[in-house]
């Protein structure tokens, strides 16, 4: 449940950074898409780690090896992949990429039965298929039109990565771990490695402060500071390693159906406070046909969960 109510965070920021990148256009015309793709996360983590530093200043001082190891691997991790993921989109639809991104549903129980040498079962095979398969209808994904060019294989490295921080918070290794201080030392990480990426991207210092001082778009960045940031990434790292990384990454898939119902409203609020034309969009068989899919697979798989030790 509280898996859940992270995906419900991270649904809220398709929306919001579409409304974001929007603004952006209208703010600083011209701007490149690595310009606005770096605008778009790197205020977002630096305030993260900033807010994170302040909280956990008086636990900081116990910080471990294994702490801090963890919290760099799932800082790049979590970086890399939504470089690539940013990168892959501008040369690919939007639906393949959400349905190429999905697939560490399937490369996770692949890499768990490698490393175990033996099948997680039918019951997690089946659920990854389904998930699959209502990600592509939720995303209207068109196989006919699917060709593997550069954006493709960047948007399947991107799931490689993100299959790669599901699992991190799954090593044993890392059990005692403080999951505040891992998410500390988390954001800290991704907000240095954004950083240089928007040092690289910025075309002038006078672009970056034309868009902090715009109310609408420093209110948007603040949304997706505090729910699809903050909140979300605390919840992942204090509850996944709770249940399996099978299991978490079907649930993560959960995401898209989010995603889509708040873009059924959303989208006018922000036209009518950014000033920009975002159209809500409309509920379609697919809503219901994907989310029934993605929705049937985590019942199969929790339902009768695993007995564990």
């Amino acid at each position: 449940m509280m898996l859940l109510l992270a995906n419900l965070f991270w649904g809220l920021s398709f929306p919001t950074i579409k409304g974001l990148v929007l603004m952006h256009e209208a703010i600083v015309p011209g701007s490149s898409s690595s310009f606005i793709t770096a605008m778009t996360v790197t205020p977002r983590f630096v305030l993260a780690a900033l807010v994170m530093l302040v909280w956990q200043a008086r636990k900081l001082g116990g910080l471990t090896r294994l702490e801090l190891r963890q919290g760099i691997e799932l800082g790049l991790f979590t970086s890399l992949g939504t470089i690539f993921q940013n990168n892959g989109l501008q040369s690919t639809s939007a639906s393949t990429s959400a349905f190429l991104t999905q697939l560490y549903a399937i490369l996770i129980p692949v890499w768990v039965a490698l490393r175990q040498r033996k099948s997680p079962g039918g019951r997690v095979w089946i659920s990854g298929l389904l998930v699959l398969a209502g990600v592509a209808i939720l995303g209207r994904f068109d196989w006919r039109t699917l060709s593997f060019g550069r954006g493709e294989w960047m948007t399947l490295v991107c799931s490689v990565f993100y299959a790669g921080q599901i699992l991190c918070l799954e090593q044993k290794e890392f059990a005692a771990n403080d999951a505040l201080r891992i998410t500390t030392v988390m954001f800290v990480t991704e907000a240095l490695v954004f950083s240089g990426l928007l040092t690289l991207t910025m075309p002038n210092l006078g672009a970056v402060v034309a868009l902090c001082s715009a109310p609408a778009w420093a209110g948007l960045t603040l949304v997706l500071t505090l729910t699809c940031t903050l909140a979300a990434f605390v919840i992942m790292n204090c509850w996944q390693p709770k249940i399996s990384a099978i299991e978490a990454g079907l649930i993560y898939c959960v995401e898209p159906i989010f995603g889509s119902l708040f873009a059924l409203w959303l989208p006018a609020l922000f036209s009518l406070w950014g000033g920009i034309a975002y159209a809500n969009e409309v509920a379609t068989w697919s809503l219901l046909a994907g989310g029934g899919l993605i929705t049937l697979a985590n019942l199969l798989l929790n339902m009768w969960p695993n007995k564990r030790a």
